[in-house]
């Protein structure tokens, strides 16, 4: 999917403006293997998804500047080239409306910050599994 070789590391995108979040995240990940890019505003999100490849999967923080996650996610799954691309949303907020609202417009699943680190690579697989 998305032109990924085989045996070729699945590139993870992360939207996320907390730069330790940011940190703790690459470092999880790409200790699974995985290839991991971050983008720290939304502004900056929209414009790589109207000028790079798709990645294998999109870890989307719901609050960030400029433009949210709830908005960029509605932007994935409305773009002709991005849409089918799996996100996973990323939330401090346990409210379940906003979790069902998140789910309900195209989510592949969600992680409630804090968040295990066990948790979020085996959700990352999960998802990546289902993808492939």
């Amino acid at each position: 999917m998305h032109g990924t070789q085989p045996g070729a590391q699945p590139h993870i995108w992360l939207v996320e403006d907390d730069e330790d979040m940011v940190t703790l995240l690459q470092f999880y990940l790409e200790r699974e293997g995985y290839r991991v890019t971050a983008t720290t505003d939304g502004r900056l999100a929209k414009e790589v998804i109207e000028s790079a490849e798709p990645p294998q999967l999109v870890l989307l923080d719901v609050m960030l500047p400029y433009v949210g996650g709830d908005e960029l996610l509605k932007y994935i799954r409305n773009h002709p080239i991005w849409w089918r691309v799996p996100i996973i949303m990323l939330t401090a907020l346990s409210a379940e409306r906003s979790i069902v609202r998140m789910l309900d417009a195209g989510a592949s699943d969600y992680i409630i910050k804090p968040f295990n680190p066990q948790d979020l690579t085996a959700r990352v697989r999960h998802v990546l599994s289902l993808a492939s």
